[in-house]
């Protein structure tokens, strides 16, 4: 599996799934290494690559 969000080493507690014609976007927010907010947004032509970054995001260290 591609790691979609290596951009960031913790995430939020929540994450927003938008639904288009032709596809997903999922928006991540988190910090990256130098500790600093950042926010993410992957698209995902189907499914499966939607199911996958979801799981990534769930398999990773929340930011308390």
């Amino acid at each position: 599996m591609t790691k979609k969000l290596s951009k960031l080493t913790k995430v939020n507690e929540s994450f927003t799934v938008y639904r288009y014609d032709n596809g997903f976007m999922i928006e991540v927010g988190g910090r990256d290494k130098k500790n600093d907010y950042k926010t993410l947004k992957v698209l995902c032509a189907a499914e499966s690559d939607l199911f996958d970054t979801i799981k990534e995001v769930l398999a990773m260290e929340l930011d308390d």
